[in-house]
């Protein structure tokens, strides 16, 4: 069989890839279409005799490092239509930890809820900016919290979300305001590929000297070259936050460009729940 072009886009696309399925006005629906579009055209039940001749294939049972406390932390994720970028096997490391995990939404929810670290993943805040901005009351709780200590990893939609403000098509939206720093969304990509860096200054998190390995893809950068920002991260390879670095430091936050991957770096997961806990490196 073969899929001819389809005349309805039923899965749009834009910078940085597909619409994501939290923020696609139809998912389930578009689905069901593609669905149909292959059962006209491939002939299913050939294709799944030809398929039950191929050999079986070793599974791997995933192993995620044991916790050393065992105790739960509540761990919350930045997670609607604005930040939707996690990788399952990050959130599972995080609950193998001990990490109760409190999904927030910093578009809906008035303020942060009771937490002892966060974790504010990747998405689309440029896409939001308007409406994030405007939700005063949760960006200011926020910042108190993390102005209190806070342990806080942030991956690229979080880096912007916790800087100063966010400019697109040159209007400027305020945001949490505890990073020294303000992202402008660009038309081409400022960062796109493997990320190898190593750790080579004091944080919350990961131990000095530890080799790192993640991949970036962000259309924003720094609109500020301010060379007082701390950074964490020294790259052998990738952009970052530019000059060869990565991971601005403020007080309990590091933010990155880089998306690590908890089966990747191991020490990824139970550094956050240690500092969640108060066990800061």
């Amino acid at each position: 069989g073969a899929i001819p072009r389809l005349k309805a886009q039923h899965l749009p696309s834009r910078h940085l890839g597909l619409v994501t399925a939290a923020e696609h006005p139809d998912a389930l629906e578009a689905i069901e279409r593609v669905g149909r579009a292959v059962e006209q055209h491939v002939d299913l039940d050939h294709l799944r005799r030809v398929a039950s001749r191929a050999g079986a294939l070793e599974s791997s049972e995933t192993v995620y490092p044991a916790a050393d406390d065992p105790s739960l932390v509540r761990i919350g994720v930045l997670k609607d239509k604005a930040f939707s970028f996690y990788y399952p096997e990050n959130l599972e490391a995080l609950e193998a930890q001990g990490a109760q995990l409190v999904f927030i939404s910093p578009l809906d929810d008035e303020r942060l809820p009771t937490i002892d670290g966060l974790y504010a993943g990747g998405g689309f805040p440029e896409v939001h900016a308007a409406a994030l901005s405007r939700n005063r009351s949760f960006r200011d709780s926020l910042r108190k919290r993390i102005e209190q200590g806070l342990p806080v990893w942030a991956e690229c939609g979080g880096l912007m979300y916790l800087g100063e403000a966010l400019i697109r098509e040159g209007e400027h939206f305020p945001m949490v305001g505890v990073l020294p720093v303000t992202t402008e969304q660009m038309p081409r990509p400022q960062g796109h590929g493997y990320v190898e860096a190593r750790v080579d200054a004091d944080n919350p998190f990961l131990e000095l000297g530890r080799e790192l390995r993640g991949h970036e893809f962000h259309y924003s950068r720094l609109k500020n070259d301010d060379k007082t920002i701390t950074t964490v991260l020294k790259l052998g390879r990738g952009h970052g936050v530019g000059r060869g670095c990565d991971g601005i430091l403020a007080g309990n936050v590091v933010a990155v460009y880089t998306h690590l991957h908890a089966l990747g770096e191991p020490h990824w997961a139970p550094g956050l729940v240690n500092a969640a806990r108060g066990v800061m490196r």
